[in-house]
């Protein structure tokens, strides 16, 4: 890979689904000796600053990753800086629409789901209000997703 490839994970409030998706894929690179520049962001800034949802780091824990990054929200120029912006939700994609300045940045944009080689879902569920169950569930969904990314990219 010439250009190391730029990959930004976005969710509501980025402490959730978004820094999971960045761990997850940060790893599973790592260990197919691949380098690429992952990052995440949410739609809205309420959380910026903030740790990922204990919640969500436990059970990351449990399978190996680590969530380190820090709440943020998207920016204009995230638009020029990654090749691929993944959305979690619909209504994510669609605020990541409306905030795109050009067809060109719309054409980075697709939906996490769409990754996924074994599950049928159509969106990874914001966990947030939930119990374990949902956590779990959105790991499950995150590697399905991380794992079909990867295959893509190395096509």
């Amino acid at each position: 890979m010439a250009d190391k490839k730029k990959i930004l994970f976005v969710c509501m409030g980025n402490i959730c689904r978004s820094p999971s998706a960045e761990a997850v894929l940060r790893k599973m690179a790592q260990d197919r000796g691949l380098d690429l520049e992952v990052d995440s962001a949410g739609t809205i800034a309420y959380h910026a600053g903030e740790p990922a949802d204990a919640r969500m780091q436990r059970h990351a824990l449990k399978r190996g990753y680590h969530l380190t990054s820090i709440s943020r929200p998207i920016v204009a120029s995230d638009f020029d800086t990654f090749d691929m912006i993944i959305a979690m939700d619909d209504a994510n994609m669609a605020e990541l629409e409306a905030l795109a300045p050009s067809e060109a940045a719309r054409q980075k944009l697709s939906l996490m789901t769409t990754y996924c080689t074994r599950f049928t879902h159509t969106s990874v569920p914001d966990p947030y209000y939930g119990g374990s169950e949902g956590f779990e569930l959105v790991l499950d969904l995150i590697e399905d997703a991380c794992d079909g990314l990867l295959e893509d990219i190395e096509a």
